[in-house]
């Protein structure tokens, strides 16, 4: 089993479908488990090198050596520049044959690739193209960007980043002869016991010297030689190919079981789980490689999912939960308000009152169309949080805006992309509109370029998967994989009884949850009345948001390894009053609500349901910002303690999962320096299981900024439950340049001077049960 989950880390777990692939193993022992691990992995074939008891020696004799070089050149592509590029290339060439050389690769045996690194001007993604006349660079260039991408910017000027070289050579060569089958039985040695379809067995041995191309061995059998050793299991059998290869075949069928909730097999079930996931995770890695900002490239602050052709949530990387259980709203308002579609064209939405959450998340959504691009069949998105939307405050999270239109620029449906064209100008014209514009236009849309080339990824991927799979079996597993989280929702309300909980923040604004059991249908209803009605202030949270929270509690509660996919909210029905500040009415303000609410949402939920204490239940969202900079962080503290475990000190929690920028990139980008950030031990909630630490951040200004505080469990700690202790509150200060300290409210904004710094304590986790 350890071995069969290592091979599906480097392959289930990156949505391959193993069960049409060879299992080739090597080393001294792996031929004796072979069987079985196909066995596990759905496999039918396995092949054994006749070297496999030293197949890394033998490839590494077979490998090339390889030389690189490169140098920067930040030039314009012109024509100019053909005979330039070429000169360089050429010295470049004639350093890294010369290293090949040195090593004892002959010339003549040396092959180098020439290649230059180009990207639009304006941007930071360069893609690799052959180096050759301007013009073929530029159509290279072209197709690669509307391969990654899905469009073209015609009108921009093409950079030339680097120049690269790559010297090839020294590889051995040899060929495997082939030899002539024979139909003939082959002879055994003798017999002996082994283990095999869990019993003991009397099994013949054979020497894998005397085999002959074309004869068959079937298991149980033992097959020896002088570096390994093959176990033949009950159900296969081996034959010797030309090459002098064992070929093991399973020739009867294993019998499998169907998995809960489908009429699936398990093993195409996991594998179609994972697919889908990786498609999301492939989307997001190149989300953070193609971002400029770094809220999204460094903090990672964005999500990726699929979904199919009604906007469900099929599947999504492990990005960020409040992002996720709340973007297919956003999905199906594109929908909706797009009936004629076309194959090229991306979305963009932000709206909080037609499927968004809060303004500086804005979410890109692309169709996937079919092969004669009449239909829709998937669709695609991601969405960023971007460090500033405009408003009334830098980082366009205030706590001063009071309605939705002080928040920044509002998004509604707008089309970025039309037909594999971006609309660079209105969409910069769309940024700098409205009474409060985005202060940074340049940066926003660097980022939704990149927003637009992860759901390009996303598309080619699931266009890949229909051409492996085809369209009626990929569409059946997306009802499989949704079926099979439903039922294993309803398996964790079977377990569950009827509770509830009220949760006060700190604006002395209440939660109100109870959670009613119907054990006939299997279905549990999430009831939100007595919760405080809608703020003046901006803690409103959108029904997404609270919908995204729900979801994120059943789908922890599962203990098994799924997506978290719309079939998790199969069994559960939501109620939400009216008005309330889990479903306001436009125009409140939102901007806490997402982050904030959200994380009290979160945790009423975990402590009704008696899962785990509080966590530090807040983001402690910091922003600061000028007319040149602007920068949001999120910064952890303390996880809740539960039955039989501590909670985690220093760590994002719940509905946040981003991470904190490096020291140096930040001190790199932005005019501060990170003084001290360090762990406040012994702070989380005292009881039989402990809760998590909070932190302590200093950070000090080298220029004047205006600093933004949201921030939550200031004035109320953090739950404890089942007896154990609540954690520690946290605290907000401004250190003047002269010494003198300022406590600010939990909610606040400032002005800071260079040599001014900001404290943050972060609050702890709550505590599980009576301190022993």
């Amino acid at each position: 089993d350890n071995m069969a989950n290592a091979i599906k880390k480097i392959s289930v777990q990156r949505g391959y479908d193993i069960t049409a692939y060879a299992l080739n193993c090597f080393g001294g022992a792996g031929a004796q488990h072979a069987c079985l691990i196909a066995d596990s992995l759905g496999m039918k074939t396995v092949q054994i090198h006749p070297l496999a008891g030293v197949l890394s020696a033998y490839g590494m004799g077979l490998a090339d050596i390889r030389a690189n070089r490169e140098m920067a050149v930040e030039d314009i592509l012109t024509g100019k520049s053909d005979s330039n590029l070429q000169k360089l290339a050429a010295r470049l060439e004639k350093d890294s044959t010369k290293e090949l050389r040195a090593q004892g690769v002959k010339q003549a045996e040396t092959v180098s690739h020439r290649r230059a690194h180009l990207r639009y001007s304006g941007t930071d993604s360069a893609l690799i193209v052959p180096l050759d006349a301007h013009a073929k660079m530029r159509r290279s260039f072209e197709k690669a960007h509307r391969a990654q991408f899905g469009f073209t910017t015609p009108d921009k000027d093409i950079i030339v980043e680097a120049v690269s070289i790559e010297s090839v050579g020294g590889g051995s060569r040899f060929k495997e002869p082939a030899r002539r089958r024979t139909g003939t039985e082959p002879k055994a040695l003798g017999k002996t016991r082994i283990f095999a379809g869990g019993k003991w067995r009397r099994s013949p041995i054979y020497n894998r010297d005397n085999l002959r191309a074309g004869q068959k061995v079937n298991g149980p059998a033992l097959i020896i030689e002088a570096h390994n050793t093959t176990v033949v299991e009950d159900g296969w059998q081996a034959e010797m190919s030309p090459r002098q290869h064992l070929i093991l075949q399973r020739v009867k069928r294993l019998p499998r079981r169907v998995a809960i909730g489908t009429k699936a097999d398990p093993v195409m079930l996991e594998v179609f789980n994972n697919l889908f996931m990786s498609i999301a995770e492939q989307m997001g890695v190149t989300l953070e490689k193609t971002a400029y900002s770094v809220n999204i490239k460094e903090r990672l602050d964005f999500s990726c999912a699929v979904f199919d052709q009604d906007g469900q949530l099929i599947a999504n990387a492990p990005h960020m939960p409040v992002h996720l259980g709340s973007m297919d709203r956003s999905v199906e308002t594109i929908i909706k308000a797009n009936p004629k579609m076309k194959p090229g064209d991306v979305y963009v939405l932000n709206a909080p009152y037609n499927g968004g959450t809060h303004l500086p998340d804005i979410t890109v959504v692309t169709p996937v169309f079919d092969d004669r691009k009449k239909k829709v069949l998937f669709y695609v998105a991601s969405r960023g949080h971007h460090a500033d939307v405009g408003g009334i405050a830098p980082g366009s999270m205030t706590p001063r805006a009071t309605d939705i239109n002080e928040e920044g620029v509002v998004i509604d449906n707008f089309k970025m992309v039309d037909q594999g064209r971006f609309r660079e100008k209105a969409l910069h014209d769309l940024l700098i509109s409205g009474p409060y514009p985005c202060r940074n236009p340049v940066q926003n849309i660097a980022d939704l370029k990149a927003q637009a080339a992860a759901n390009e990824k996303g598309v080619q991927e699931l266009r890949k998967m229909v051409g492996q799979f085809g369209l009626d079996v990929v569409q059946a597993y997306m009802g499989h994989v949704q079926d099979n989280a439903e039922e294993s929702v309803r398996r964790v309300i079977d377990a569950l009884h009827d509770c509830s909980f009220r949760y006060e923040m700190d604006q002395g604004t209440v939660i109100n949850v109870k959670i009613t059991v119907n054990k006939k249908t299997r279905t549990a209803t999430v009831d939100f009345t007595g919760t405080s009605p809608q703020q003046p202030s901006n803690f409103n949270a959108p029904r997404p948001i609270t919908r995204a929270a729900i979801l994120y509690v059943f789908r922890v509660m599962v203990n098994d390894n799924i997506p978290m996919n719309a079939g998790c909210l199969k069994p559960i029905n939501i109620v939400l009053p009216d008005n309330c500040m889990l479903s306001p009415e436009y125009p409140a303000a939102v901007v806490a609500g997402n982050v904030e609410v959200s994380q009290a949402v979160t945790s009423c939920l975990l402590c009704a349901l008696n899962a785990c204490a509080a966590a530090q239940s807040t983001m402690n969202n910091f922003n600061f910002g000028n007319d040149t900079y602007q920068y949001y962080e999120t910064i952890c503290g303390g996880s809740g303690a539960g039955e039989g475990f501590n909670g985690t000190s220093a760590v994002h929690t719940h509905m946040t999962n981003t991470r904190l920028t490096d020291p140096e990139i930040l001190e790199f980008r932005y005019p501060v320096t990170l003084e001290s950030f360090k762990v406040r031990r012994g702070s989380g909630g005292k009881g039989k299981w402990n809760g998590g630490d909070g932190t302590l951040r200093t950070m000090v200004f080298r220029e004047a900024m205006d600093v933004s505080l949201l921030c939550s469990h200031r004035r109320v700690p953090p739950y404890g439950l089942g007896g154990g202790g609540a954690g520690e509150c946290g605290e907000n200060w401004v250190r003047r340049k002269n010494g003198k300290k300022q406590r600010l409210e939990g909610c606040d904004q400032t002005v800071v001077e260079p040599g001014d710094a900001i404290i943050i304590k972060t609050p702890s986790g709550g505590a599980y049960g009576k301190a022993v």
